[in-house]
């Protein structure tokens, strides 16, 4: 079992909890705002990974904001046994932000998934097309985003003090 977080522990986590700027020294800023040197800022980010609370960083893309108004989720009817070829094909285009496997549901035949992003829905269609002959995967359906819903940052700390 994790000990509990520290005090310094608790006001890194409740620095992380907000977006990080785009700057050099995104952490530098971020231990200025909790009161410390940024090497003991990332010291205590090394202690929380190593004990667990904090598994991994992620960064989301705001696609819109890129230049990318179109972006659909294109599902794939891949045969089991070229599951990680199609993936790896079609994870290293720039057009595809997540590539996933998940097993096929009744009456739908699709197992592996994509989001494709492009300029308008004609750059979807092109490009899922010209993807599926370069994998030799036929079988697809493009599902085009009527809008985005709202990301949010997981919140466990909603204000500094004791707990």
């Amino acid at each position: 079992m994790n000990p509990k977080p520290s005090d310094l522990e608790k006001r890194v986590i409740l620095a992380l909890q907000r977006d990080l700027e785009i700057t050099s020294r995104p952490f530098l800023e971020l231990a200025e705002q909790v009161g410390v040197s940024e090497e003991e800022f990332l010291a205590a980010v090394q202690s929380l990974m190593e004990q667990g609370y904090i598994r991994r960083f992620g960064a989301t893309l705001r696609h819109q904001l890129s230049g990318y108004a179109a972006n659909a989720l294109v599902t794939w009817a891949v045969p089991p046994r070229d599951i990680k070829r199609v993936g790896r094909l079609l994870s290293r285009h720039p057009e595809v932000s997540h590539c996933y496997h998940r097993e096929p549901a009744p009456g739908w035949p699709y197992n592996l998934y994509t989001m494709l992003h492009g300029k308008d829905p004609g750059d979807i269609e092109a490009l899922a097309a010209r993807l599926a002959e370069e994998a030799g995967i036929p079988e697809y359906e493009i599902l085009f985003s009527e809008g985005e819903l709202k990301k949010t940052t997981m919140r466990y700390f909603q204000k500094e003090g004791p707990g």
